[in-house]
């Protein structure tokens, strides 16, 4: 899981996925800047600096060597509070952090296991070791290596350490959110989706019924009308979760796996690559039900679900999740915002016109409403532009990208993805359900093997296709 530090000490603020993914982006520049402007200060610190110099040991202002890039690896017995401590040690140690992950701790009588990337002076490590081993909430402390690797799943069971979630838009934190002082629904947030799921329920699927033949696309109709056959949706019927991932895994391979809030950006894009969909449990609140501030069980089930039960928008969807595997903070960042502006709030032409497509508009009779209006401003999708834009998920979007054509849409996604500076090459193979790095002789030739059959199953297909029709 992705560990999100405020450099100025502030505090963990809630966030949606491309905020979490731009937090993590500028923390590392300020602490960049932050570092340099130390530096050129010739070792002057502030008082509070100063109280936070471990026996006195003040490090020379004066760097002298080439700096190296290295990690070291820390097993804390206390959680989240202890790690501003170990921070301040670098800091004072003129040594600049990289990147932070941490993991829920195996080892008895710790917390997390955290993972440092930093940069600096060779001759500072063991200086910055040294003090590290004093810090009493460290319990195991290891240098890794010169560069180590962004971590992330290679298994499905692997998601389940994939649990860094975000508090955005809590009823308990957000005063702005609806349910603030409504001590009633803050109390029912926390059953379980079923119980929840029947307070407006009925209401927004009704509404959102009568927009749906003139402003969804023609792949969420078709779906929808399968899922109401065999899914158990009707505006009278509460879908069950396990009916539903059911229904998707023999569709399309996707799964829906239970998450009790918002997960990070990475965990949650990395969790496509394995085709899992994380589903929050909660509802909105009965007095918007026509917009929600966040994704709730409406958003997931009549939103994301009809399009993932469409077999290319599926494989469009893993693809995304794989392309950001082991990728950089500012990659993730803009993966994010292509998910937003695709896979949230996209828009496509068809059938003469435009219709929504993204789960964040079908599932908001009002945002289906007003995204199909004239009222925002509607831009043709290029993945170099949008992956920038800035975006808002405090009320209805102003901007919407159109794409031409869902196939059109996957192909300029794959050239974009192509051009991200990964490590490794990464094939997600379904029927061990791993990810494989396309890195021995061995692994090559046996995905060249299976292409070439596949290949060779399509060509007999085609023949005998044109044979009938001849």
């Amino acid at each position: 899981m992705q560990l999100r530090y405020s450099r100025h000490g502030g505090s963990w603020r809630r966030r949606s996925l491309i905020e979490d993914a731009k937090f993590e982006t500028v923390t590392n520049i300020e602490f960049e800047k932050r570092e340099r402007t130390l530096s050129g200060n010739r070792g002057s610190i502030s008082e509070e600096e100063e109280v936070f110099v471990q026996n006195g040991d003040v490090s020379s202002p004066v760097e002298i060597g080439p700096r190296i890039k290295f990690s070291i690896m820390l097993t804390l017995k206390e959680g989240i509070a202890s790690l501003s401590r170990v921070i301040r040690v670098f800091e004072n140690a003129k040594v600049t952090l990289e990147h932070i992950e941490s993991r829920r701790s195996q080892k008895n009588d710790s917390q997390l296991d955290v993972l440092i990337e930093c940069t600096g002076i060779r001759d500072k490590v063991t200086s910055l070791t040294n003090q590290l081993r004093q810090n009493t909430p460290i319990l195991d402390l290891n240098v890794v290596s010169d560069q180590f690797p962004t971590w992330f799943p290679r298994h499905i069971s692997e998601l389940d350490n994939c649990t860094h979630l975000v508090t955005k838009f809590e009823p308990e934190l957000d005063s702005d959110h609806p349910g603030f002082t409504d001590m009633n629904y803050r109390a029912r947030r926390k059953q379980i989706a079923d119980i929840a799921f029947n307070y407006k329920q009925k209401h927004v699927y009704t509404n959102l019924k009568v927009l749906i033949p003139t402003h969804a696309c023609r792949e969420f109709r078709e779906n929808l009308e399968i899922l109401e056959k065999e899914g158990g949706y009707s505006e009278h019927n509460i879908p069950q979760l396990d009916d539903v991932s059911k229904f998707l895994k023999k569709r399309t391979g996707f799964q829906l796996r239970p998450v009790s809030g918002l997960l990070s950006a990475r965990d949650f894009l990395a969790s496509l690559a394995f085709r899992v969909f994380q589903c929050t449990q909660y509802v909105r609140h009965g007095s918007k039900p026509d917009h929600s501030p966040e994704p709730d069980c409406v958003h997931e089930l009549l939103g994301h679900v009809p399009m993932l039960a469409d077999p290319k928008f599926a494989k469009f969807s893993q693809d995304i999740g794989i392309a950001t595997l082991g990728a950089s903070d500012e990659d993730i960042e803009k993966f994010a915002t292509l998910y937003w502006f695709t896979v949230e709030f996209g828009l496509v032409k068809q059938d003469g016109g435009i219709r929504a497509y993204g789960a964040g508009v079908l599932s908001s009779y009002g945002e289906l409403k007003h995204a199909l209006s004239d009222a925002p401003k509607k831009l043709n999708f290029n993945p170099d532009t949008t992956a920038v834009q800035v975006y808002t998920d405090e009320d209805l979007q102003p901007i919407y990208f159109i794409v031409e054509s869902f196939e059109d849409m996957q192909q300029k996604m794959r050239q974009y993805a192509s051009k991200i500076k990964r490590k490794e090459e990464l094939r997600y193979d379904p029927f061990t359900q791993t990810l494989q790095t396309l890195d021995k002789v061995c692994t090559m030739e046996s995905l060249e093997m299976s292409l070439r059959s596949d290949l060779e199953s399509l060509q007999r297909a085609v023949s005998k296709m044109q044979m009938l029709q001849t």
